[in-house]
Formats: C-alpha cells, sequence, structure tokens
C-alpha cells in the first residue's frame, strides 16, 4: 500500500511541508504504509491549467508525468491545505483541475488544514464542497485541523503534542483501512469513468 501526502501550500519551508513531514514520520513508526510520498506545491511547480493541456501539449506532458505516476500508484492521499484568507490557496485548487480520477478517483484521502490562528475549518469546507465531483476523490469523514501550527510540534507544548499525535494516529490508522476497502471497489470492474466521465 502507497500513500501520498499533497502539501499545497506555494510557500517554501511552509507549514504544511513541516506537518506533511510529520504526517509521513507518524506512518512509517506506525507501520501504516509501504512508502510515502511527499508531493509539494511550493514554488508553484504546477502552472495555471491552461486549454493545451487537452490537446496533448508536451511541456504540460513532461511536467506532470512524474505527478501522474506518483498518484496513480497511491492507495490513499492526505490533502494539506493552509488556510489562506479563510480559503484554500489557488495552487491546490488548481491541483485539482490537472488530475482528474485516473490519478485521484475512488481513493480514501484524510483533509488536513493548518491555521497560524484559531481557524482552519474553512477549507475543510471547501475541499469537501468542491473540487471532488470529476476525480471522484473520496474524502474520509474525519479530517485533522491543526491550530496555532507555529506551536505544534516545536517542543512548546509537550501534552498539546501527545494529544494532536493521539488524534492524528486514530486518523492515520482509519485511512489505512478505508484504502484497503476501497481498493476493493476500484478493482470491481463497476467504475465507469468512460460513459460516466464527469460527475454531477
Amino acid at each position: 500500500m502507497k500513500l501520498a501526502i499533497i502539501s499545497g501550500s506555494h510557500r517554501k519551508n511552509s507549514e504544511s511541508e513541516r506537518i506533511g513531514r510529520r504526517l509521513q514520520d507518524r506512518v512509517q513508526i506506525l507501520s501504516l504504509f509501504d512508502s510515502v510520498d511527499i508531493l509539494s506545491l511550493a514554488g508553484n511547480p504546477l502552472p495555471l491549467w491552461d486549454e493545451s493541456i487537452w490537446a496533448g501539449n508536451e511541456d504540460w506532458k513532461a511536467r506532470l508525468a512524474p505527478w501522474k505516476q506518483t498518484l496513480q500508484s497511491a492507495d490513499a492521499l492526505i490533502v494539506i491545505s493552509p488556510e489562506w484568507n479563510g480559503m484554500v490557496p489557488p495552487g491546490l485548487k488548481n491541483f485539482f483541475l490537472l488530475f482528474g480520477a485516473t490519478e485521484l478517483g475512488h481513493k480514501p484521502a484524510l483533509i488536513t488544514t493548518i491555521s497560524a490562528g484559531q481557524g482552519g475549518s474553512y477549507p475543510v469546507d471547501e475541499l469537501r464542497v468542491s473540487g471532488y465531483k470529476n476525480c471522484r476523490i473520496c474524502y474520509l469523514p474525519e479530517h485533522l485541523i491543526i491550530r496555532n501550527v507555529g506551536q505544534v510540534f516545536a517542543g512548546k507544548d509537550a501534552e498539546g503534542d501527545e494529544h494532536l499525535d493521539e488524534r492524528v494516529d486514530y486518523c492515520l490508522k482509519l485511512l489505512r483501512e478505508y484504502s484497503t476497502g476501497l481498493s476493493y471497489v476500484r478493482s470491481s470492474g463497476v467504475i465507469d469513468h468512460k460513459t460516466y466521465r464527469n460527475g454531477m
């Protein structure tokens, strides 16, 4: 079983990426997945979608190929989003325009949002409301919100970190079980993205 973590911040050395590495460490400590890849949107490696992608543009093919390979081989995903002005960053929204059901379809995903303050809930709502329709990503009923992220896993609140680690571990174990269950759905032969290319 393989896990892919999408770090949705455009910033280099972001808190999103730091939390992604922490989640990667927890997965490895708990031996939940055989491998864990982190795909980072730091520095905007994926240009904004344009219609040439539909025409088989060679530059787009080359740029997206390694991302597609990693996502297609993943059995589960973690989507990490910072809250920017109460929203998901545009690069992460763009991600869902560039990758579809072939890469993300019927795979479980754990939403993880972070906030420098007491926020973090708006990106959860935004991801659950939009971005899933055509790619068919399956968000878990559980999610993680990491508030005051600069204080978290930074040696400043051992008791708080322990409590959060317990919640993290619970969500990661749940994600592993969903990845097993949805693997049967993907191999069932019932999925028909050719006839039903877009969601309703």
